[in-house]
């Protein structure tokens, strides 16, 4: 990195600038020196602001010395072509030309360099090396001999005249010929391998420089194409540097992609609309001679025609191009309505992939809760680990970018994105990831009702069931106890008395009986007091056609996931004995890496039905609110309800 002397100030360097382009552009206008003239403006102020802002950025100091030495080539130069010459004209032109392949590679090793003012990596440094000594020569041998003169006219001779011009041009001709490519081509490699191998910012700022040289490189060929000449190219060559110090200090103002997809579709179908006009009026003209109207007429139709579909093409084309595999923000946000339909653990999964595609984030957790508790509720990738702790928004925050997922004004969870080397998201990436914590917004919130409205009616079931076993119930059996011991009072002393006690004491055990079996329907003692696999075998035990039963849950689960597995089998249950006269009925409760998996087939006549107010359709509704969805498998040889609870 060029040292500047510590006496040696900003203003001083750009009052020195200006002075040498001022006066060289008082001296006239040469259309074919202008280039230099913008180069050495637009990279020394670029250069002068980016070290105010940020004093220690070695890419801005490198800038600085390019300017520098484009506003010294342009005066020189400016100096030696006015006609007619000036004093000194022959050694002041002179100093404006051989210095030309010095400079070049001086240009090369600050564009190599940008953002951070070093190359890429060790790697580069021989390159550097080979090009300073092809730079060196090439240099040596126009400060001897004239062997630029011809290129440049000046209006003053060589100032050397030394033996040997025909060789040393000849010389000069074939490195020229391999150099100025190099100096250039060297530069483009770099920066393309830079910005494959770049994360985060860098990423950012290299795509705003590259789409500025790709712009500069486009006006190039079109002026060479349409005029024959590369002026219009190199007098767009001054937005390279004015991209590049917006890509150091403004990036993440700017989302530089959908100005690249913009160009990218426009400049495509501007040379497929120019190709098409010039091929139907030219070429066909010229086969058949036809009328320049008409044909400029089928022209336009024929472009009208197919610009839409070649625009489509294009767009998704420049999508691919600028987002790689990446989802884009509309595409994104359309998957993630398509999911809504589902089961909200399967929309959680998907959520969490869709953030992953239109962020390219490495990781992705979706978290629920109140922003001073939030738990882990779904991660992407599948195979990473599910964490299980308790956090905040601001823990997680402090992780890398995170955003809540609100609703009402209320947060019920968040998500949290692991960029890795990126650090940051693009402004086009935080809105998709805002815009996706909107959409999940209501569904949590639905979520969260659904899970309350079920522990409430569990709550209510069990209330209600430990009522009557602890009052009715008990009160029935102390008054069938109290007519039991007056049937053996009565006894022998008035038999129609004693025969009619007994039928109501019997009266009584029945119907004691039959609230009992209400309120084990409610919400069984059994499942409450000894788990899953004893209130399985107690319907089992109860039901009108014989059970198959297969239980493999080695712990106590969460009192909403037992008490939907217990009304899961009990409606299966009853569904196989009323409806389809099974003779048989198979039941598998086994807990599993992704949760409880039920199962109960019977062997009957199928045709059960989820219908409106059906049981079957409470089970669905009550499934959903945890997360699992009920499966119905149905047909001349029996029935299958089948459903996979999370337990997590």
């Amino acid at each position: 990195m060029p040292r500047i002397p510590a006496h040696v100030s900003g203003p001083a360097i750009g009052a020195g600038v200006t002075v040498l382009v001022a006066g060289g552009s008082a001296l006239g206008f040469q259309l074919g020196n202008l280039h230099n003239g913008l180069l050495a403006v637009a990279f020394t102020a670029v250069g002068l602001y980016v070290v105010r802002q940020r004093p220690g950025n070695r890419e801005a100091w490198l800038f600085v010395a390019t300017g520098v030495v484009h506003a010294a080539m342009y005066a020189a130069r400016q100096y030696g072509l006015h006609v007619p010459a000036l004093p000194g004209a022959g050694w002041i032109g002179w100093l404006g030309v051989w210095p030309l392949p010095l400079v070049l590679v001086l240009a090369a090793v600050t564009l190599m360099s940008f953002p951070t003012g070093r190359l890429p990596s060790p790697g580069w440094r021989p390159v550097v090396g080979a090009l300073a000594v092809l730079g060196v020569g090439l240099s040596a041998v126009s400060a001897l001999w004239p062997v630029e003169y011809e290129r440049v006219p000046l209006a003053a001779p060589h100032p050397l005249d030394l033996p040997g011009a025909a060789t040393a041009a000849a010389v000069h001709g074939w490195a020229a010929a391999i150099g100025y490519p190099a100096f250039q081509a060297v530069w483009v490699v770099c920066v393309v391998v830079r910005l494959v191998r770049a994360r985060g910012d860098e990423v950012r700022q290299l795509r705003w420089f590259v789409y500025a040289v790709a712009a500069t490189a486009a006006v190039m060929v079109v002026g060479l194409v349409g005029w024959g000449t590369p002026v219009p190219g190199l007098l767009a060559v001054p937005l390279v540097p004015v991209a590049a110090g917006a890509a150091i200090l403004k990036y993440r103002l700017y989302d530089i992609d959908p100005v690249i997809v913009t160009t990218l579709v426009w400049g495509a179908m501007a040379a497929v609309v120019t190709l098409g006009y010039a091929v139907v009026v030219v070429g066909v003209g010229s086969l058949v001679g036809g009328s320049g109207t008409l044909l400029a007429l089928l022209a336009t139709a024929l472009v009208a025609v197919a610009f839409e579909p070649l625009r489509l093409r294009a767009q998704r084309l420049a999508d691919r191009i600028v987002y790689g595999s990446r989802a884009t923000p509309y595409e994104a946000l359309s998957r993630l309505s398509a999911q809504l339909t589902g089961p909200s653990s399967g929309l959680f999964d998907g959520l969490c992939a869709t953030v992953a595609e239109g962020t390219g984030a490495r990781r992705v957790v979706l978290w629920t809760g109140a922003d001073d508790e939030l738990r882990a509720a779904s991660v992407w990738p599948a195979d990473a680990p599910v964490p299980d702790d308790v956090r905040t928004l601001d823990e997680l925050t402090v992780g890398g970018p995170a955003v809540p997922v609100a609703h009402g004004g209320r947060t019920v969870g968040a998500l949290a994105v692991t960029t890795g080397a990126r650090g940051s998201l693009t402004s086009g990436e935080r809105r998709l990831l805002t815009d996706l914590a909107a959409q999940a917004g209501l569904v949590l919130e639905l979520r969260a009702s659904a899970q309350r409205l079920v522990a409430a009616g569990d709550e209510a079931r069990r209330r209600m069931e430990r009522d009557l076993h602890d009052g009715a119930q008990q009160r029935l059996v102390t008054v069938a106890l109290e007519l039991g011991g007056l049937v053996q009072a009565a006894e022998g002393v008035a038999a129609a008395l004693a025969e009619r006690a007994e039928a109501a004491r019997q009266q009584l055990l029945t119907a004691t009986a039959e609230l009992r079996e209400t309120a084990r329907g409610l919400h069984p003692a059994v499942l409450t007091q000894d788990g899953l696999e004893a209130a399985l075998g107690y319907l089992a035990d109860r039901s009108a056609v014989p059970v198959r039963l297969r239980v493999a849950v080695d712990r106590r689960l969460a009192p909403a996931v037992e008490a939907t597995a217990y009304f899961v089998v009990s409606e299966g249950l009853t569904n196989a004995a009323r409806h389809a006269g099974a003779r048989i009925t198979t039941v598998t409760a086994e807990l599993t890496a992704d949760g409880l998996q039920l199962e109960v087939g019977d062997d009957g006549t199928g045709g059960a039905r989820a219908r409106p107010g059906s049981g079957l359709e409470g089970l669905a509704d009550r499934l959903a609110a945890l997360d699992a969805r009920l499966v119905v498998d149905t047909g001349p040889t029996g029935t299958r309800l089948r459903t996979v609870i999370p337990c997590g």
